[in-house]
């Protein structure tokens, strides 16, 4: 058994931080309140290291606590890291394996107005030194916006024969996202594109799991850039022969 425990400041002693927002006054009785919670669900020797009001009846914390849980790494299903290829090799395996321009369109769909994300990984300039899709040569990069609803993008992509949707979800709340993800999944099938369309969830709350439980073909959470969407897509295409 290969047992696996967080690590705080000894190797596996279980110290874990975490942040969370009780919907009470900031004062010591909140603190206590956060103590008792953190016991309650089995953690122990816990300590609130901040807390500040967000509002009248609101507390937020930041604690430390310590976990005697174990899982088994050698159990544990996932990818392990992947090696993305740069800026260039991207182009030059769209020329050598494709021999085309790929087309790639995303948006922000449903009530969704954050366009930060899909716009990091589409738009020329990108973001952090990391270019966006649009910049490279051999892609034909579109990007819709925010709230596009899901049968607009759908006649979008199929209008210009997407090879790839992009599509981004940041508003979660009671799981808004996962509906309208499933949504679009669902159209797509409808309308017998699926199979040549490769579909790509991103956002703050989306993993790769997530996203292929609901349908996708991968997701993508926080730190992803262009190079990351972009070598996926054209592995994916090399691997399934389009061309």
């Amino acid at each position: 058994m290969n047992a696996l425990k967080p690590y705080g400041d000894t190797l596996n002693d279980g110290r874990m931080q975490l942040s969370f927002t009780l919907p009470v006054p900031c004062s010591p009785r909140a603190r206590e309140a956060a103590l008792q919670y953190l016991r309650k669900v089995g953690l122990t020797d816990p300590q609130v290291v901040y807390s500040e009001a967000l509002d009248e009846g609101f507390t937020f914390f930041v604690v430390y606590a310590t976990s005697d849980a174990v899982i088994d790494y050698d159990t544990v299903k996932g990818a392990e890291k992947i090696e993305y290829m740069s800026f260039d090799e991207i182009n030059e395996f769209i020329k050598e394996k494709i021999g085309r321009k790929i087309v790639v369109v995303g948006a922000c769909t449903g009530f969704d107005a954050h366009t930060v994300g899909i716009d990091a990984i589409m738009n020329m300039k990108g973001y952090n030194h990391h270019f966006g899709l649009e910049r490279y040569p051999m892609v034909e990069a579109y990007n819709l916006g925010a709230q596009v609803p899901n049968e607009a993008l759908l006649d979008f992509a199929r209008e210009v024969s997407a090879d790839a949707v992009l599509v981004s979800q940041v508003v979660t709340q009671k799981d808004v996202h996962i509906d309208n993800l499933t949504e679009l999944v669902e159209l797509f099938e409808a309308e017998n594109l699926r199979d040549r369309t490769i579909l790509i969830a991103g956002g703050p709350r989306i993993s790769d799991r997530l996203a292929m439980e609901l349908g996708y073909d991968t997701g993508f959470g926080p730190g992803t850039y262009a190079e990351h969407v972009a070598t996926f897509i054209v592995r994916k295409m090399a691997e399934r022969g389009i061309s």
